[in-house]
């Protein structure tokens, strides 16, 4: 397969990158049965929104074309993120939301030829390397925190589960942070 290569997209390239890295998304997921979030198009919106954000940050791997994308933002001192937590918010996750130091994983993909390579590693230690925030936030469906090697790499890596967030539209999400080192 040779090399895949990383390198660090700023908001006006990944908007170049746009259509490829929505073929990646559609082909990394395969159209995920019963995930709505999947679909191409609602994956362009999430993109075009996320990259407008400030402290945006992508990460490309490549081989001949993009095999696995990361992108995530810091999450805003004001945010409402955690509306509609299961329970109390983590002290910690609350307290460095309000002091601007969580940055959100939005999205890690890899194409399925790719995973168990080290190529999704990769993509996460140099996305967060790039965060300078405390602690990291990823929001998953349960399909895909549970799907498809998902769990025994967010163990690998770091991350534990904080909790549950039920959305405006009911929608159960599932909660994980990792600290990072400064």
């Amino acid at each position: 397969m040779g090399d895949v290569f990383l390198r660090r997209l700023s908001r006006w390239q990944s908007d170049q990158y746009r259509e490829q890295l929505a073929d990646l998304h559609v082909a990394a997921y395969g159209g995920t049965p019963g995930e709505p979030s999947h679909s191409r198009s609602r994956f362009q919106e999430r993109l075009a929104e996320d990259s407008s954000r400030p402290g945006f940050d992508l990460v490309i791997a490549e081989n001949r074309g993009p095999v696995g994308c990361a992108y995530g933002y810091p999450l805003a001192r004001d945010s409402d993120r955690w509306q509609g937590f299961d329970g109390p918010v983590p002290a910690d996750l609350e307290e460095l939301t309000a002091a601007g130091r969580v940055f959100l994983v939005a999205e890690l993909m890899v194409l399925p030829r790719h995973r168990r390579q080290g190529t999704g590693g990769r993509l996460h230690d140099r996305l967060l390397s790039g965060s300078g925030a405390g602690l990291a936030a990823m929001v998953l469906s349960p399909a895909d925190a549970h799907g498809d090697g998902a769990h025994a790499a967010r163990l690998s890596w770091g991350w534990t589960t904080a909790g549950k967030l039920t959305l405006g539209d009911g929608a159960v999400r599932e909660v994980f942070t990792r600290p990072l080192r400064r």
